[in-house]
């Protein structure tokens, strides 16, 4: 008896162990995003506007800060798990390393705020302990999330924007100012595209259109580059579009399956590169 016993327990000990070892890690999500809240914790008008401030600082400073919000970590500790999605993730730029991750484990009621090597000196772990215990905390006890976030979020702007870092090359000069443009010529070559094409036929319509297309990209940019890329583009997709309206009948009836600028005006965040060595701070609530 004493032996049915033993191994009762032996494979209830054996089960219990090979349970726990198989619990699989919590999958990285893709980055696709500078706001990933798997939880749906936050309205879309809350990120949407984390979104947008994000964009906007990354513009003006360079340095990359994303949001995550995940259930939870389990099997593994926050910091286990902040270090696999930044290392996949790679934020902020390559051989400047300033990207920061702020994580909420919503269900384990813990958050990181998780720091590239080149901010580690402004965003110090006594800082982001500090933002952590003293700005996001409060607000989450009160069950204010998107107020924590936001107010975190700034502190942290806050932070490493008195870092020298090297200006963001990609968004200076007249690059920056040209994809301003990107959406006017879109709705110039949409609506043109299709009455001169259904006034002059195809190829006149299309070669009509890449034409009024290049002269407003040039008188608003001032590049010529940019006005014969422009005008390329509009003729192409104007050309080879299955017909993006016309006029029938004294109304617009718009239609077609061309695409511009690749067809799709989603901003695919992706992260450019940065290095993480576990700076940072945690934090509950």
């Amino acid at each position: 008896m004493n032996l049915v016993r033993l191994a009762i327990a032996l494979i209830v000990t054996v089960l219990t162990f090979v349970g726990t070892q198989v619990r699989a890690d919590v999958a990285v999500p893709s980055l696709t995003s500078r706001v990933t809240d798997e939880t749906r914790t936050l309205t879309d008008e809350q990120r949407l506007t984390l979104e947008q401030t994000l964009n906007d600082f990354e513009a003006q400073k360079g340095a990359q800060i994303s949001v995550l919000i995940v259930p939870t970590t389990q099997p593994e500790t926050i910091e286990q798990y902040s270090i696999r999605v930044v290392e996949q993730w790679k934020l902020g730029r390559k051989n400047v390393d300033d990207g920061v991750l702020l994580i909420i484990a919503k269900n384990d009621r813990t958050l990181r705020i998780e720091v590239g090597y080149g901010l580690e000196g402004a965003l110090t772990d006594a800082t982001s302990n500090r933002i952590i215990d003293e700005t996001i905390v409060p607000r989450f006890r009160q069950g204010d999330f998107y107020g924590g976030i936001s107010s975190g979020i700034d502190s942290i702007m806050h932070v490493v924007n008195g870092e020298p870092l090297p200006a963001p090359p990609e968004r200076q000069g007249s690059a920056g100012g040209s994809r301003g443009l990107l959406p006017v010529l879109l709705m110039v070559t949409v609506i043109a595209g299709g009455i001169l094409r259904a006034v002059f036929g195809r190829l006149p319509g299309a070669l009509v259109t890449g034409g009024l297309i290049g002269l407003l990209a040039w008188f608003f940019s001032g590049a010529v580059l940019v006005a014969v890329t422009a005008g390329a583009i509009a003729l192409m997709f104007t050309l080879l579009g299955s017909g993006m309206g016309a006029y029938v009948g004294g109304r617009f009836i718009g239609g077609g399956s061309g695409r511009f600028g690749g067809g799709s005006n989603r901003d695919i965040f992706r992260g450019g590169g940065g290095g993480f060595g576990g700076g940072g701070a945690s934090g509950r609530w």
